[in-house]
């Protein structure tokens, strides 16, 4: 079991749901449907993969891996990148700072990421010999 997987993904999660709570009161007066939109996609994103995160570092008891270890790094990297640059835009914008649409350039790449993560959770099914 990768004990470290499961803290982070623990503490991913507590602050999945404080971003989403503070999302839903404190921002969405200050944002646009459309921005607040694109922020709880991010928060919804970070709570699939917390999950993600926490089934690698589960099955890493039974099925120890590279392949789960780089699933759990994958999902880590995917969090920061892709919810991290969608609270980044929408926090600016709520800040009213302009200019801060190239920071969806990053997005695409935790995207990339989270892909990555569940087929290298693929990988690890593929190999378990029953």
């Amino acid at each position: 079991m990768n004990v470290k997987f499961l803290k982070i993904a623990f503490v991913l999660g507590a602050l999945g749901v404080a971003l989403g709570a503070f999302g839903a009161h404190a921002l969405k007066e200050q944002l646009e449907a459309q921005q607040l939109q694109t922020y709880q996609t991010a928060v919804q994103y970070q709570l699939y993969h917390v999950f993600a995160l926490a089934v690698a570092g589960l099955l890493q008891f039974s099925f120890p891996s590279k392949w789960l270890t780089n699933a759990g790094y994958l999902f880590v990297a995917g969090i920061i990148l892709f919810s991290g640059s969608l609270y980044a835009m929408s926090f600016l914008k709520a800040a009213g700072i302009k200019g801060v649409s190239w920071l969806g350039a990053i997005t695409p790449l935790g995207g990339v990421a989270f892909i990555a993560g569940w087929l290298c959770l693929f990988m690890t099914v593929k190999k378990i010999r029953r």
